[in-house]
């Protein structure tokens, strides 16, 4: 029996509250008040509240808030205020590190001018701004399925149901989930969002298109003694612990009160199942560069977010009937810059001017062609074009030489506008590049100290993460015969190795290996959904506002 569900009817329905949803409702709100038209806008987020769910670095090239809130610079609440003051390239070996000349690489990859801070403040900042202009904003309610027009267009999103017992059953304090529906609906979920997966292949959004990239970034906030604190500063580096063919790096900002950012990603193109993606992170840690900023530091926050790194030629169509993506739903990082979040505010900027277009012309359910053609000449496209080769290029020759080319190549086409290697492709998805454990070599770790190096446990409660036990397992194992023969035999179990907060391990202790699925640890990373070699693993929204509740991240 169908369950009966309250409607609620919007203008524009936005599902997520990150940089990019929050800078389509802004904009659709500023354009509503210069037509003196009234619009409404609702954004749904299965975080607790805006921000919860934000990872980012970050380094945050101001040019999306500038093109959306000229005068944030003025706000005494804005929470942007660390301007980047020294910009550090390094390449890393085991004991010792060379430092890479700023002059050798193009303008557009120095970080001066740009600033140093938490992205989940500053979209608690933004998420304010946008229900100062009229927005609603429902935190707390994951949008769990799509609500169909009579032709199939997307009108809306259903939240998910809530007080479902782990075996499905309605507990006393089942509530249904509501419908949002709107003229149109706007998917900024993140990085590898699970409607606009959904979405994408139903739509062939994607044909044509390269397969899209990802890395996997990890994420510490430590306390450091003052006298080791360098606001402004920005480091990076690549190399040493990854080998030469696995391509990845680390991040070093410093903001804030004696506050320091330390980050390390890894592309998820690597081969080797025997990798453990955190202990890579823990071992990083270790390098002698590090010695000085962690002694006597407190670790304050961790976290973990898939990164899309497909660039420009990996980018789907953007339209579709009722409904558009924006920011890393559809992926504009700009992977040599380690940057999106300008892009994701730029790209919802975009969305909403040509939404307000179609409603004032009274449409409401096409496609919106316009917009989908206009990203390619924007600011945007420009961008991601100069450094569409960088990531194959990577990919193709290892960090050292790659990074060499690459050079090379950004010159190239940052002074010609083109390049005489044209737009290269990525080579298959990321799922398809591991090799059997058999043929690969074990790694080794440093033991867990406590002080520098720690376990996943201690790691995911400062992630504040939490979910209701007794709820659906929201990671769905499609074959577990699969699972075992394929992911276990074959693969030695990367799940347990590439899952940065401990959420999958083979038990072994029977007389079958045993897949265990802890989906309370869950920080909502989406690695599991693209890594895992037979694409068994399918990720789904969990009760609204379970997950990791980030501070300052």
């Amino acid at each position: 029996m169908a369950i009966e569900r309250e409607r609620m009817d919007y203008d524009v329905v936005i599902v997520g509250g990150g940089p990019a949803g929050l800078s389509t409702a802004i904009r659709i709100m500023q354009l509503a008040a210069e037509r003196e038209e009234e619009l409404t806008v609702v954004i749904v987020e299965k975080g607790s509240e805006i921000g919860a769910h934000i990872l980012s670095g970050a380094v945050i090239d101001p040019s999306g808030l500038d093109a959306l809130l000229p005068g944030w610079r003025d706000d005494p609440d804005c929470p942007l205020k660390t301007k980047v003051t020294s910009d550090v390239f390094k390449v890393l070996g085991p004991a010792g590190e060379l430092p890479l000349p700023n002059f050798a690489m193009p303008s557009f990859m120095h970080n001066h001018g740009n600033y140093v801070g938490s992205l989940g403040d500053l979209c608690r900042w933004m998420g304010a701004k946008a229900e100062e202009l009229g927005v609603e904003i429902y935190p707390g309610f994951a949008a769990a399925d799509v609500v169909r027009g009579e032709n199939g267009e997307i009108i809306g999103v259903v939240t998910g149901d809530m007080g479902v017992a782990k075996d499905g059953s309605e507990k006393d304090s089942f509530t249904p989930g509501m419908e949002l529906c709107g003229k149109y609906v706007v998917f900024a979920e993140g990085v590898r969002g699970s409607l606009s997966k959904r979405l994408i292949k139903e739509f062939k959004l994607d044909e044509g298109r390269e397969p899209q990239k990802y890395g996997l970034g990890m994420k510490e906030v430590w306390r450091v003694r003052p006298e080791v604190h360098k606001p402004g500063m920005v480091v990076h580096t690549m190399g040493w612990p990854l080998d030469n063919q696995t391509g990845g790096g680390s991040f070093m900002y410093h903001y804030g009160d004696n506050l320091m950012a330390v980050g390390f990603v890894v592309h998820l193109n690597y081969k080797n199942p025997n990798m453990d993606l955190f202990k890579e992170f823990q071992k990083f840690k270790t390098h002698p560069m590090m010695a000085d900023y962690l002694d006597g530091a407190k670790r304050e926050a961790y976290g973990g977010r898939a990164i899309s790194e497909g660039g420009y030629q990996a980018v789907p169509k953007l339209a579709f009937p009722g409904g558009v993506l924006v920011g890393c739903s559809a992926g504009f990082v700009n992977v040599p810059r380690i940057k999106g979040n300008h892009n994701a505010m730029l790209t919802g900027k975009m969305a909403a001017e040509h939404l307000v277009e179609a409603i004032a012309e009274g449409r409401s359910g096409d496609v919106l062609e316009s917009y989908d053609a206009a990203w390619r000449t924007s600011p945007v496209g420009r961008e991601l074009y100069k450094v569409r080769n960088v990531k194959p290029l990577w990919s193709r020759l290892g960090t050292a030489l790659g990074v060499a080319v690459a050079g090379v190549e950004m010159w190239v086409n940052q002074l010609l506008g083109t390049s005489p290697l044209g737009t290269l492709s990525h080579k298959g998805p990321d799922f398809a590049q591991l090799k059997p454990a058999a043929k690969c070599k074990p790694k080794t770790y440093p033991k867990v100290d406590g002080t520098i190096v720690f376990d996943r446990a201690s790691s995911v409660y400062l992630s504040n993460t939490n979910h209701e036990e007794d709820q659906p397992v929201h990671l769905k194992v499609q074959d577990m015969d699969l699972q075992k023969k394929s992911e276990f035999d074959v693969y030695g179990g990367p799940s347990a190795r590439y899952c940065p907060a401990g959420v999958y391990e083979w038990d072994t202790q029977g007389s079958e290996p045993r897949f265990v699925i802890n989906a309370q640890n869950c920080i909502h990373c989406k690695t599991c959904d693209i890594k895992d070699p037979n694409q068994n693993i399918n990720w789904t929204t969990p009760e609204g506002g379970g997950g990791p509740n980030y501070v300052g991240m």
